[in-house]
C-alpha cells in the first residue's frame, strides 16, 4: 500500500508520522494538549485506527463501537481556534476544519482530563 502523505503525519505538524502521532496510536505516550490529540485523533480516522479513536474517547459519551471507514479520504487539517486544553488545564477545546474526499467538516471538539489523559468528549 503506498503512502499517501508522503512519510509526514496526517494531521499537519509537519513532521514525520513515527514521530508525532505514530507513538501516541502505538500507546507509547499519551498527548499532552487537548490540541495534540485532537491532531491524533484526525490521523487515526486518516490512518485507520479505530482502536485509539476508542480509547481516546471519554466512555460517557462514546459509542459502542468505533470505525473507520476505509472509502473516505482525509485530504487536510486545519486548527482553527484552541480554548485551555494545556498541559495544566482540565478541559479544553480545539475547533477544527477537516477536509476529506471533496467536502469539509467543522468543528469545536471539547476534551477532559481523565485520570492525567486527554480524552475526547464530544463536538459540535
Amino acid at each position: 500500500m503506498s503512502d499517501p502523505f508522503g512519510g509526514q503525519c496526517p494531521c499537519g505538524s509537519g513532521t514525520v508520522y513515527e514521530a508525532c502521532c505514530g507513538p501516541l496510536h502505538h500507546g507509547e505516550r499519551q498527548a499532552a494538549t487537548a490540541e495534540e490529540l485532537m491532531r491524533s485523533r484526525y490521523a487515526a480516522y486518516a490512518t485507520g485506527q479505530a482502536d485509539y479513536l476508542f480509547r481516546t474517547w471519554h466512555p460517557r459519551t462514546r459509542p459502542a463501537t468505533v470505525t473507520v471507514d476505509p472509502e473516505v479520504v482525509w485530504r487536510g487539517l486545519t486548527i482553527v481556534d484552541v480554548v485551555a486544553g494545556g498541559s495544566d488545564d482540565e478541559f479544553g477545546e480545539v475547533e477544527f476544519t477537516a477536509a476529506y474526499d471533496d467536502a469539509v467538516m467543522r468543528e469545536r471538539s471539547t476534551f477532559e482530563r481523565r485520570s492525567g489523559r486527554w480524552v475526547y468528549v464530544d463536538g459540535d
